[in-house]
């Protein structure tokens, strides 16, 4: 194997990661993994046959191979003069009534709960099988109502607030499937949503960060009608995000959330009227990364489909003058869909002010390269049609350079 000056006999490496073993376990098809690597394929990766023998698994619960692990260990020692070091004895996961025994103590008094926390915290952190117990054992819903609860506590105390945040950390390390997260949400989606919108509000950097994620996550499995109906304050929190610059990480994930917020014309209203236009401006104009730039491109994007978005942006001073340079700047998805902006405005937005603005500060010239470099098709033809559209005022205009004119289209 590589990376060792010695043979590693192939019945210690892992068929998945072609790894020495660490935690050898055996699947109801009688083949031994690596723990860490079958867990990922059956749960994370939600493959339901065994990697070698391609048979289904019909039973997950994987049996560890003691045999096999002491027999690594050994050869490890053996070889420990070649620089190899013995992997530890894994440690067993926790029993579920023992969780369940955690979580009825963690109901009795708020320091209680504090202290159950913690330790649910720790089994969390512990490894993969810990967590699927967590799951069986009401865990997820236990840490769920902590945040439902604080969001209806308005006079909430610092130990409830903490035991929010933490809550929120433990699921987030949790990457609970999209079943169980349907399950704590249950019938009282707009329950857990508030919970999140509290974090939001008054948690931490950290739990902040985790609730945009566990609010992306949520809204991917609730209703439509509820992605519709959020509330104004989950776009003015998300502002708030922008404004605190808490990662470039966090950013990039409450963009991702305004991609699937956005669409629905209700909430471009709502997202406007939150500041987010100019926010996504100054964020363009600070910001030369290709996926950020496509992102906040492709948000702009949708909140030009109404007519409050697209005079937000004609407001900025810089709003047409960044979108223009990002066209052939950042990507081809980037150009697409600064191309898409010009469009919404020339045609339900451009009056002499816009049409000459767009001129001076490069709009035509950039829309005249478009044509001549490798663009998609429907770029191209998008771009062509905003040139005929306002050829009168354009296509003489000295802001236009000489060797571009030729490939100005005819009407």
């Amino acid at each position: 194997m590589e990376g060792y000056e010695v043979e590693v006999p192939s019945y210690f490496l892992c068929p998945i990661s072609m790894q020495l073993m660490k935690d050898p376990v055996t699947v109801s098809t009688g083949i031994s993994y690596d723990r860490e690597n079958i867990e990922r394929w059956l749960f994370s990766f939600k493959n339901t046959t065994c990697p070698v023998t391609n048979q289904q698994v019909l039973d997950t619960d994987l049996t560890p191979n003691h045999t096999l692990r002491r027999l690594i260990q050994a050869w490890c020692t053996l070889n420990s003069s070649y620089g190899i070091e013995r992997i530890p004895t894994p440690k067993a996961a926790v029993d579920k009534s023992y969780i369940i025994k955690l979580l009825d103590e963690g109901k009795k008094s708020p320091q209680a709960q504090i202290n159950c926390l913690q330790r649910l915290r720790s089994i969390a952190q512990s490894n993969n099988s810990s967590r699927r117990q967590l799951e069986a054992a009401g865990a997820v819903e236990y840490l769920a109502s902590i945040i439902k609860k604080d969001a209806l506590d308005c006079d909430q105390d610092s130990d409830i607030s903490k035991a929010s945040d933490e809550a929120l950390n433990i699921l987030y390390h949790l990457e609970i499937s999209d079943s169980v997260l349907r399950k704590i949400l249950g019938d009282d989606d707009d329950q857990f949503l508030e919970g999140l919108l509290h974090v939001l509000k008054c948690g931490n950097y950290q739990s902040r960060a985790q609730a945009i994620t566990m609010l992306k996550s949520a809204l991917n499995v609730v209703d439509p009608v509820q992605v519709i109906g959020v509330k104004p304050e989950f776009f003015i929190e998300i502002v708030q995000i922008f404004h605190d610059k808490i990662s470039q990480q966090v950013s990039k994930a409450a963009l991702k959330l305004l991609v699937e917020l956005c669409p629905w014309g209700r909430n471009r209203v709502k997202a406007v009227e939150s500041g987010l236009v100019s926010t996504l401006i100054e964020l363009l104009l600070a910001t030369s990364e290709r996926r950020a730039c496509e992102l906040i491109l492709t948000v702009l994007d949708q909140l030009c489909g109404c007519a409050e978005g697209r005079a937000e942006l004609l407001k900025h001073g810089a709003g047409l003058a960044i979108v223009s340079k990002k066209i052939l700047r950042a990507s081809h998805v980037a150009t697409d869909k600064a191309v898409r902006i010009i469009s919404s405005i020339s045609k339900f937005s451009a009056n002499s002010r816009v049409l000459q603005e767009m001129l001076q500060v490069g709009v035509v010239t950039k829309l005249c390269l478009v044509l001549q470099v490798g663009s998609s098709q429907k770029t191209k033809e998008r771009t062509k049609e905003i040139l005929m559209q306002h050829s009168r005022v354009w296509k003489k205009s000295s802001c236009v350079p000489p060797h571009l004119i030729s490939s100005y289209p005819f009407s």
